[in-house]
């Protein structure tokens, strides 16, 4: 027994026409339905054309990572920023996100808004902010939750690496200090 299932470009805002064609022995059944979305058209819009899509350098100190994800669906999503560190200003979001479309369009959104964001800007984006924007349905806000989460976590891995960074900083220059005085209490000392 042969299935066949060919899926069409949706024809009408939020349906998308499915038709599909058994064939059993020498006859043929075709059935066509049309199964009801609840896609709203910005969902669609980032989902077909997601901005941001890639990586950044997760070793680079100005660069946070936040990856996330939703067991009860399987939804995974990685954000990133690159934060420029002298005026905490965001020049990069990057995503790559594994999910159903809202996932995609939620993390496409979420890039496009945080950017040219200072970092503590981007930290009160919140879910409902998303949601809203691309009219997810009930259903699909934990799609939203995911972004916020993952905006959350990259901001908060950058001020990790910034606090790390400042901190090395400073053991250096006690190292340095440190050595200093040891070589001047050594020539003291001769």
């Amino acid at each position: 027994m042969n299935s066949l299932l060919n899926i069409a470009k949706p024809t009408l805002l939020n349906t998308v026409k499915v038709q599909a064609t058994r064939i059993i022995g020498s006859s043929t059944i075709n059935a066509s339905t049309n199964f009801l979305r609840s896609y709203h058209e910005n969902v669609i819009k980032h989902y077909e054309n997601p901005q941001n899509v890639g990586s950044l350098p997760k070793d680079d100190p100005n660069v946070g990572t936040g990856i996330v994800g939703a067991p009860a669906c399987g939804d995974v999503m990685k954000l990133q920023i690159l934060v420029d560190e002298e005026t905490g200003q965001i020049k990069d979001v990057k995503f790559k996100t594994y999910g159903c479309g809202s996932a995609i369009a939620s993390s496409s959104f979420a890039s496009q808004k945080i950017k040219g964001l200072k970092v503590w800007e981007a930290k009160e984006i919140k879910n409902q902010d998303i949601a809203k924007e691309l009219s997810l349905p009930p259903v699909k806000l934990h799609c939203s939750m995911l972004a916020e989460d993952a905006i959350k976590m990259a901001v908060k891995d950058w001020e990790t690496k910034r606090a790390n960074k400042k901190k090395g900083k400073k053991s250096k220059k006690s190292k340095k200090a440190k050595k200093a005085k040891t070589v001047n209490v050594d020539a003291a000392q001769n």
